[in-house]
C-alpha cells in the first residue's frame, strides 16, 4: 500500500526511524519486514566464537544493519554454555529434553554433538552499544529463552515495543524453556493482543520406528501433533502515544492485514491529534484497499465458475 511508504517517508519518522530488533537471525530479511525494510534500522544478533565485533552495515536491504556476533543472554554474564545439536536449528543455550523427546520423529535433530561455551551479551548492553534507545518490532527464535529475553529489557523499552515475534514450545524440548502459555499469559498482561499463530509440530513415533514407516510419514497418513507455534503480537490501542507510534502501529497492522485494528487505531488517532492529516489518508486508502480486494476475489470466482463450467461441458460433450 502507497500509505505504508507515505507514512514511513513523513517527518515524524526522519530522525527516528524504525527499530526492528531480530534475535536468531537466519540472514535472510523476515519476510514481513520486506515492504518496510528499506526506511527501518535492524539490529541483528549471529553467535559465533570470534572475537566482540559490532559490524554495522549501510549498503543492505536495510537503511542500516547492525549485527552482533554474539549469543543473547538474560543475564549478564560473559560466557555461558551452548548445546551444538545434529541440526544447527535445534542448538540452543537450554539442554535438550532427550529423554521426553525420544517418542518424537525428530528427537535425532536434538542429540547433543557438542556442549561448548560462548562469549554473550545482554540485549540491554547491545542496545548501548549500538546506541539505540527504543525498540519498535521485537523479533526472536533462540530456542527456548524467547520471553525471558524480551523481560530483560528495562519496562520502558518492553512500553515502547508496539509487534513482537516470538516461536515459544509446546512439547517439552528443552530444559525450563519458555513455554506457548506461559508467553500467552505474559503477552496480555504486557498490552499485546494476538495478531497471528501459526503452529508447528512433528508425529509422535519414536525414531527407532522411522525408518521403516517413512512413507506413511510422507504421505501425511500419520498425525502432526503440535510441537511449537510462531506467534505475532501488536500493541493494545493505547490513548497515550504519540503520532509517531499510532502511525508506526497502523503500518504494522497493514503489514498484519488486520484492517480492521488499523482502522481502529487510525479513527482512534485522528480524534486525538486532529491536525496529523496522515491519518485521515489512512482511513481513506485501507478503505479503498478492501474494496480492491473484495473486486478482485469475486472476479477470482467468477474465472474459476467459469472454468468449472467449461470442464463440466467437455465432460456432457
Amino acid at each position: 500500500m502507497k500509505i505504508i511508504s507515505k507514512m514511513l517517508e513523513s517527518q515524524y519518522f526522519a530522525n527516528r526511524p524504525p527499530v526492528l530488533l531480530d534475535i536468531g537471525a537466519s540472514g535472510e530479511i523476515n519476510a514481513k519486514w520486506k515492504q518496510i525494510a528499506a526506511y527501518c534500522v535492524c539490529l541483528a544478533f549471529d553467535a559465533d566464537d570470534r572475537e566482540f565485533n559490532v559490524t554495522e552495515q549501510t549498503n543492505s536491504a536495510y537503511k542500516k544493519l547492525i549485527i552482533f556476533n554474539r549469543i543473547v543472554t538474560a543475564e549478564p554474564i560473559e560466557l555461558t554454555d551452548f548445546y551444538l545439536t545434529s541440526s544447527p536449528y535445534c542448538s540452543s543455550l537450554l539442554e535438550p529434553e532427550q529423554e521426553k523427546l525420544k517418542p518424537w520423529v525428530h528427537s535425532g535433530l536434538f542429540s547433543v554433538v557438542k556442549k561448548v561455551q560462548l562469549r554473550a551479551i545482554t540485549l540491554m548492553e547491545s542496545l548501548k552499544q549500538a546506541n539505540v534507545d527504543y525498540i519498535d518490532w521485537f523479533k526472536t527464535d533462540s530456542q527456548g529463552t524467547d520471553m525471558r529475553l524480551m523481560n530483560s529489557l528495562s519496562p520502558a523499552l518492553q512500553d515502547g515495543i508496539l509487534a513482537a515475534e516470538l516461536e515459544p514450545g509446546i512439547m517439552d524440548a528443552y530444559k525450563e524453556e519458555d513455554k506457548l502459555h506461559s508467553v500467552m499469559s505474559q503477552m496480555k498482561e504486557k498490552g499485546f493482543w494476538m495478531s497471528e499463530m501459526v503452529v508447528k509440530g512433528v508425529q509422535r513415533l519414536n525414531s527407532g520406528y522411522a525408518a521403516n514407516m517413512k512413507s506413511y510419514i510422507d504421505r501425511g497418513i500419520m498425525r502432526t501433533s503440535p510441537g511449537w507455534a510462531e506467534v505475532t503480537y501488536l500493541r493494545e490501542m493505547k490513548k497515550d502515544l504519540q503520532p509517531r507510534e499510532y502511525l508506526m502501529l497502523i503500518v504494522f497492522a497493514l503489514l498484519e492485514q488486520q484492517y480492521g485494528f488499523a482502522l481502529e487505531v487510525a479513527e482512534a488517532a485522528r480524534a486525538l491529534h486532529p491536525g496529523v492529516t496522515l491519518f485521515g489518508e489512512c482511513i481513506n486508502e485501507i478503505h479503498a484497499e478492501l474494496e480492491a480486494e473484495k473486486r478482485k476475489r469475486k472476479a477470482g470466482l467468477i474465472y474459476l465458475k467459469e472454468k468449472v463450467n467449461r470442464v463440466f461441458a467437455r465432460l456432457n460433450v
